[in-house]
């Protein structure tokens, strides 16, 4: 996510411009923009045209228009945010009041105005706007010419980066062509891990992949950097974690993170933390189920008796307006 402009006051109240750079930034924004909220984005609208004859033709036109937001839609597959609400300044294609849909689109600004700009909104635009200096979890999902670079958050897992490159297959006489095809992958893999990982604030990287690519990866990232005198590299060597994974392929990082090894070396992570309270609460719920509650009536009747030691709340509670 990138920031264009901030105008907010001491008292809270101001307008915010952001661009969405990739697709997880319309997460960002899902859970910026609240119901009552103001957002000024470019969009496309369906005007109806009458000629002198009175015969009357439609066409679609791009203007630019404020709606108070009033029905947030989030399509977390295709990734697509979609904000319905009634037109506040007129123009020549729209009355004021009128209902219109924005779709928010990547690489294009919105400007999203609130009444009161609350610490936790500011935070998340932080995050979103700098996103290296909140993934303190990077891993490495690959195998045999696939691998996918990614930061992992406390809300989040981002792809930075997918590496994919032909190896040729090992054949008698052909060998070198299958070796030099190795070698140019792991290369590719390395500069990935040292383009997008910042070692600063990165405290686990994870590398896994079945069978001993991970093994090998790992010994000629290694090699490498002892060639080259690669300093970041061989300074954050405690980091790497070797892990076995079904595949080079992004979904298999879930197996991953549910390693108990890996949830060892993740303990001081901000990734880990969420992990780790929704593993206590199931492991608590069915071991000791009266220390356990979920839902609006048992987890009150709790906070009345002052017995919460922990209180997990879902995205979708936290973003109503009512409570």
């Amino acid at each position: 996510m990138k920031l264009v402009r901030k105008n907010v006051d001491k008292t809270g109240d101001g307008s915010v411009t952001l661009v969405p750079e990739e697709p997880e930034d319309m997460w960002h924004a899902y859970n910026l923009i609240a119901e009552g909220d103001q957002v000024r984005s470019s969009t496309i609208r369906k005007v109806q045209n009458e000629s002198s004859t009175g015969s009357s033709s439609s066409s679609r036109v791009r203007t630019t228009l404020t709606i108070s937001v009033e029905t947030i839609d989030f399509d977390t597959q295709a990734q697509v945010l979609r904000l319905k609400g009634r037109n506040r300044e007129e123009n020549q294609y729209v009355k004021m009041g009128a209902y219109h849909t924005i779709d928010l689109e990547l690489n294009r600004a919105f400007t999203l105005m609130k009444p009161e700009w609350d610490t936790i909104a500011l935070e998340r635009i932080e995050m979103a706007c700098d996103v290296t200096q909140n993934a303190d979890v990077a891993a490495v999902i690959m195998q045999d010419g696939l691998a996918h670079v990614c930061l992992i958050t406390s809300s989040m897992t981002l792809v930075r980066s997918k590496i994919d490159v032909a190896i040729p297959r090992k054949r008698k006489g052909y060998v070198q062509q299958h070796e030099k095809g190795l070698n140019k992958f792991y290369d590719a893999v390395m500069q990935g891990i040292l383009r997008h990982v910042n070692f600063d604030v990165v405290k686990c990287i994870l590398i896994a992949s079945p069978g001993f690519v991970k093994d090998q990866f790992y010994e000629y990232m290694f090699q490498q950097a002892v060639k080259t005198d690669n300093k970041v590299l061989i300074d954050n060597k405690s980091k790497f974690m070797l892990v076995h994974s079904s595949s080079g392929f992004k979904h298999s990082l879930k197996e991953v993170l549910q390693d108990p090894a890996v949830i060892v070396k993740m303990s001081d992570t901000k990734a880990a933390g969420e992990v780790k309270a929704l593993e206590t609460f199931y492991t608590t719920l069915q071991l000791e189920p009266a220390k356990a509650f979920y839902g609006k009536k048992h987890v009150c009747k709790a906070a009345d008796a002052q017995a919460i030691e922990m209180l997990l709340i879902s995205d979708n509670l936290f973003r109503k307006t009512g409570i």
